[in-house]
């Protein structure tokens, strides 16, 4: 993409209402814009972003068995009812009615419509198990949102439903997908502890939250200090291995029963990106949902449940990877792989040499971002350091006279002069 042909509102300043670093690069960097209170629109290079993440959890997903759906962001409100949790959420479930007068609400969440599809369909165990998750819009009115996508109203959400016909078929996909869920995480360029965590409205007798540390969690968690040591790369671990060690919740750490050493307790702020909880009956007794089992007679179905904010890790991943001067991207997250910065635009060597360079790209389908502009070189260079490119690529009218161009590593800062094969090759790998 051209930059002078792309849609990217850069801000100089920070803005005064944002509290969190990435709510604040966020803004700066043209990715969204507030619309209400916890309500944003999605720009293109933040819509990027999000896309690349959307793209990557479903991919695991979709290896792992999982079978993706959409289901409307709107509900009737007699499902909720049917269930007995139609008041559970109080205020933060938004209720109206429409012009015939029929109740309905904005998805909080989906066990219930998911259950409706189900029974609607599924009649047998041979059908099971089953695990099909969305991901879609959600709307929650929190009484204070807050940090920009952190902790929106609204907000882009993986949601899966595991169908079973024993709990213990339900137990193997819970775990099974704790695993996954690492395996995505992993992918997004952050490390994840998950913690023994309270059920709350959702419900169910086991829960896990996934926590990516940051101070500006809002989660107080406590774990063994080898999550650190899988988090800075000296050791490595299996999801089976690192389920054998203590990591809590606040509300459900206990100081007196922690098998870890008070000395060794590592204890931070998280950022909760992950929710899976193994609901067993919860849901199918109140809705009753049996399907005939091996034997001929009805099983009441066993069920599991597994979220991801996948808007709020757009934030996460900043807030785990930024500097003074702006967003690192991830190389699989990034909107562009590339930033390519052409100092003299008009000059006949700087534009085939940048040509060159984004054509090439661009025919090996690597997101480029080409600034094509007349700004200050200066100028230039910041805005592509905020917005984070894992590689720039600099043509100058002396390099070019001497066939290099200049090459910068966003993470490390490392630049080399490297001629523009051999920086095509670098990139291509």
């Amino acid at each position: 993409m051209r930059l002078s042909q792309f849609f990217l509102p850069l801000l100089k300043e920070n803005p005064s209402e944002a509290q969190i670093v990435s709510h604040r690069l966020m803004l700066r960097a043209g990715m969204i814009k507030q619309q209400a209170a916890g309500i944003y629109s999605w720009l293109p290079l933040g819509l990027r972003a999000l896309d690349n993440v959307e793209r990557i959890v479903a991919e695991e997903l979709d290896e792992a068995g999982c079978v993706r759906v959409l289901m409307p962001t709107l509900q009737p409100t007699e499902l909720w009812k049917e269930s007995g949790r139609y008041d559970a959420l109080g205020k933060e479930m938004l209720r109206f009615k429409d012009r015939a007068e029929r109740e309905l609400l904005y998805s909080p969440t989906n066990e219930e419509m998911i259950i409706d599809i189900f029974r609607s369909y599924v009649k047998s165990y041979k059908s099971l198990p089953l695990n099909l998750y969305q991901i879609n819009w959600k709307f929650r009115d929190e009484v204070r949102p807050r940090f920009g996508v952190m902790r929106g109203r609204e907000f882009l959400m993986k949601d899966g439903y595991s169908f079973h016909v024993d709990l213990d078929d339900a137990k193997r996909e819970y775990f099974k997908m704790y695993d996954v869920y690492h395996k995505i995480f992993n992918r997004l360029g952050l490390t994840s502890i998950a913690v023994s965590a309270d059920s709350g409205a959702i419900g169910g007798s086991l829960s896990h939250e996934f926590q990516v540390l940051a101070e500006t969690g809002e989660s107080q968690i406590y774990y063994d200090p080898r999550f650190d040591d899988v988090r800075s790369g000296k050791k490595k671990a299996s999801g089976e291995e690192m389920r054998s060690w203590y990591a809590a919740a606040d509300e459900l750490h206990v100081t007196d029963k922690c098998p870890v050493p008070k000395d060794q307790l590592r204890e931070a702020r998280g950022i909760e990106v992950g929710h899976i909880f193994l609901l067993g009956r919860k849901y199918t007794d109140a809705m009753n949902i049996d399907v005939t089992g091996p034997a001929g007679a009805l099983v009441r179905v066993e069920m599991a449940t597994f979220g991801i904010g996948v808007s709020r890790l757009v934030g996460a991943i900043i807030e785990a990877s930024h500097d003074d001067n702006g967003i690192i991207w991830p190389d699989a997250v990034a909107p562009f792989k590339v930033g390519l910065i052409n100092l003299r635009v008009g000059d006949r060597k700087c534009d085939d040499a940048c040509t060159l360079i984004y054509d090439t790209l661009c025919a090996k389908q690597v997101d480029t971002l080409y600034d094509d502009t007349d700004e200050r070189p200066g100028g230039k260079f910041a805005s592509m350091d905020l917005i984070g490119a894992p590689w720039q690529i600099t043509v100058g009218p002396k390099g070019v006279e001497r066939d290099v161009v200049e090459m910068k590593h966003r993470k490390t800062g490392e630049k080399q002069e490297l001629s523009v094969e051999s920086a095509l090759a670098k990139i291509l790998g």
